[in-house]
């Protein structure tokens, strides 16, 4: 049996609407259940079910609302220095150990005096951890920039990579290395202002 067109775009936007629903951040969820329920709604209103078509034009409308509110909410950021051996800092990556293995495969926690190490708080909400070790003089190196799925919508790089450039540069610290080979991270990675070196080699200056 051969689809039509419109049957096709009604598969589609069901695909979407199911999709969304094993998102794990709340930004995605809201955009791509934004667009399957928008798409449902003119396959329902040609094919005249209008009951359906009015539901999904809910749904579209609540979608608008949330990412509205979740982009111009005025959350307040902090960081909070943790000593080298912080014991729930230990238990944070141990909690999240296998999502971080997927992103940072060789990461490794060693506690280190030498170690810049902040937990990301989100409205008090512990949202993610950042590490990063001494490699000399001018140069520290990311080993850690996790956050929790629901928190990714680059608020908090943004925030993080702010904050640490004051404190690096008051070490005289004037580049910031990392290394990646998941796609996600890289596209994160280039959003935040890192460049590729090399093959999975970024860095970012601190002082242009």
């Amino acid at each position: 049996m051969e689809l039509t067109a419109l049957e096709i775009f009604g598969y589609i936007a069901s695909i979407l609407i199911a999709w969304s629903m094993a998102v794990s951040s709340i930004i995605k969820f809201r955009w791509i259940n934004l667009f399957g329920a928008l798409g449902l709604t003119i396959y329902s209103i040609i094919i005249s079910a209008i009951p359906v078509a009015i539901v999904n034009a809910l749904i579209v409308i609540l979608d608008i609302y949330y990412l509205y509110k979740a982009y111009t909410k005025n959350e307040v950021f902090q960081t909070l220095e943790l000593s080298e051996d912080d014991h729930y800092l230990k238990q944070f990556i141990e909690f999240y150990k296998n999502d971080i293995k997927e992103f940072f495969p060789n990461f490794e926690y060693k506690p280190d005096t030498q170690n810049l190490q902040f937990l990301i708080l989100r409205d008090m909400n512990v949202t993610g951890v950042f590490m990063a070790k001494k490699i000399d003089d001018k140069t520290y190196n990311v080993d850690l920039d996790y956050v929790r799925p629901e928190y990714r919508d680059f608020k908090n790089g943004k925030y993080i990579y702010s904050q640490i450039k004051e404190k690096l540069l008051i070490k005289s610290c004037t580049t910031v290395k990392t290394q990646s080979q998941n796609k996600a991270h890289i596209k994160y990675l280039n959003k935040i202002g890192f460049k590729k070196v090399g093959e999975g080699e970024f860095e970012m200056k601190l002082i242009n």
